[in-house]
This record gives C-alpha cells, structure tokens and sequence, in this order.
C-alpha cells in the first residue's frame, strides 16, 4: 500500500479529525509515550486534537498526514518557535503510526516531509524528544538526528506505572 505524505490544510481538519482521535488513542493504547496514560479515551484525544487543530488553523502549527485509500495512518507536527530570537528553529511533536500500518517507513515519510517543510520556511534548527528506549528513539538516530541529553524519569509511561528517561535530540538542516 502506497501512502501520501502531505500537509493537512486547515480546511480539511475536520474531515480527519476522527481519524487523527484513532491514532492519538491507538498510539497510546500500543504503549506510545506522548503525553498521556492509560486509560486512553477518545473523548480525552478529542479534547487534545481540538486544540492542535485550533492552533493548525492559527498557524502555530503545521499538521502532516499519510494517507492511503482514504484513511489516515500517520502524522506529524512540525511547530515553528513562537519566539522572536528563534526564528531559524521549530520542534517536531506527535510522531504518530497507527499500529495497523507500522513498520512500513511512514515514520521515516513524515519525518523527512516535516524536515523538508521546515527547509522551505526556513527553519534550520529542529529538536524533539521521545521516551528513552523508544520505537522513535531509534528511528530519530537512523535519520541523522543527533542527542544531546537524557533526563531520567522525565515522564511517565503510557501504562502509568513507570517514570522512564526522556531523550533529546536536534537535528541542523
């Protein structure tokens, strides 16, 4: 199955945001460490995504999809710094895969988009960070992104029971 990698427009959000609340909830349900803890309810993503999306609509925010056959299987966010001495920067954030279609490269799809609309508005400067251990961990090193630092027990994981070590990473373009 062959995936788009695109940025979602503003005027489409509403049209995916059921399925941006299945990924959100599926992710954290398969143990994905993104500011949640089970129990994971589609009314708690819903909440989050209302947000994001607000923000997609302001321009705080660009939101990535992978699309195939209609349905969503993945996004990514790319966030410009809000602040006036970091112009050349932006984080990436919500790396996200539904289980139903990992470990066919979308991660990597995503990421390079992300990494290729910053290019073009002119964010040289990337960072994000990710559970220590992580699927995203690895997948952040194999793409070139370099780490800097962990902080040990930094967040909770998916399950609530652990405190696990958080990684940092930047990556110059």
């Amino acid at each position: 199955m062959t995936h788009a990698i695109r940025l979602l427009k503003p005027e489409e959000t509403e049209a995916r945001r059921a399925a941006l609340i299945d990924i959100l909830v599926d992710s954290v349900t398969h143990g994905a460490s993104v500011n949640f803890v089970l129990p994971m309810s589609a009314e708690k993503a819903a909440a989050w995504w209302d947000g994001a999306l607000a923000g997609h609509a302001r321009g705080e925010r660009l939101i990535f999809v992978a699309e195939a056959d209609g349905r969503v299987d993945g996004t990514v966010q790319l966030i410009p710094a809000p602040q006036e001495n970091q112009p050349h920067r932006a984080d990436l954030s919500k790396m996200l895969v539904h289980s139903r279609a990992r470990h066919q490269g979308l991660g990597a799809a995503l990421m390079q988009a992300a990494e290729a609309e910053a290019r073009r508005i002119g964010r040289t400067l990337l960072t994000l960070d990710t559970e220590t251990g992580s699927d995203g961990e690895r997948l952040y090193t194999r793409l070139g992104w370099t780490k800097f630092g962990e902080v040990p027990g930094f967040a909770l994981t998916a399950d609530g029971n652990t405190r696990q070590a958080a990684s940092f990473f930047y990556k110059t373009l």
